[in-house]
């Protein structure tokens, strides 16, 4: 098996992760967002703080990266705050496209941050994509409105994680950036877990607890996806993510899609796809 096709599997099943994390969160019921985002991130704390010592990494980063590590944390646990709220209030597939608007926000925030000068075609992938979320929230100005805001800004914090990454690199291990981003995010959210806390059944405590262990399945199927071949090679497979969850929103909680809707996931999964195209010509 070629190191791409690995990569390629791999990034599937980091999609199917992500997916069955996100109907474990819906399963759960109606629990404060706080509450399902700190088992989330338990569980990914205490999966990765064995892989760090296993690999005998550093737990917490070099002095000289604490505060890139420490603003990618705050903007990734808004990310998932803000996506689990949009999971609760909105069609899963939905949920999850809008938060799949990450890459295209991570162009734009490269360029206005790290100062990496957008293509023509990026561009163009950008203004095809906001089309495609137009379709999706449908805008009424009502507050039924709220919930697409919500899946949009967690795109919006995800990508600002994101760009955090790209300025980290290679100067720290993926193993410490999760153990950092996991164990931070459980910390913070202590206080709004005590403040908030409502008590859970023993089922809904194994449906956040599946969660945290399918959202450290996607995290690492992704970081050891991108090391077997490069992202613009493979990026595309990771929209698996929301087939995966259509198929889960129609199965599982009966919700399906309606035509804007799809027409958006269209509109977004073919500015993706030419994107992909792109970067692999110019690669």
């Amino acid at each position: 098996m070629t190191d791409k096709n690995k990569g390629i599997i791999l990034l599937i099943l980091a999609a199917l992760g992500f997916s069955l994390m996100a109907m474990f969160v819906k399963l759960s019921g109606d629990l404060p967002t706080t509450q399902k985002t700190f088992f989330r991130n338990l569980i990914s704390a205490i999966i990765s703080f064995g892989m760090v010592v296993y690999y005998k990494e550093s737990l917490f980063g070099k002095r000289e990266n604490q505060p890139i590590l420490l603003l990618r944390s705050v903007l990734g646990t808004l990310g998932i705050l803000f996506f689990f709220y949009s999971i609760d209030h909105l069609v899963l597939s939905d949920a999850d496209m809008l938060n799949k608007l990450s890459p295209f926000l991570l162009i734009i925030f490269c360029a206005i941050f790290l100062k990496e000068k957008a293509k023509p075609y990026q561009i163009i992938a950008i203004i095809i994509a906001f089309i495609g979320t137009l379709f999706i929230i449908k805008p009424q100005f009502s507050v039924d409105i709220f919930p697409y805001m919500m899946g949009v800004l967690s795109s919006i914090f995800a990508a600002g994680a994101y760009t955090t990454l790209r300025v980290l690199g290679k100067k720290e291990k993926s193993y410490t950036i999760v153990f950092y981003f996991s164990s931070f995010s459980t910390i913070i959210l202590v206080p709004f877990l005590i403040l908030f806390y409502e008590p859970m059944s023993i089922q809904q405590l194994i449906y956040l607890l599946l969660a945290g262990v399918f959202a450290t399945v996607g995290q690492f199927g992704i970081t050891l996806a991108y090391k077997f071949a490069p992202a613009n090679e493979i990026s595309i497979f990771f929209y698996m993510n929301v087939v995966f969850s259509a198929i889960i929103s129609m199965i599982i909680f009966s919700q399906t899609p309606d035509v804007f809707s799809v027409v958006g996931y269209i509109v977004i999964f073919t500015a993706a796809f030419y994107m992909f195209v792109k970067n692999n010509q110019t690669a």
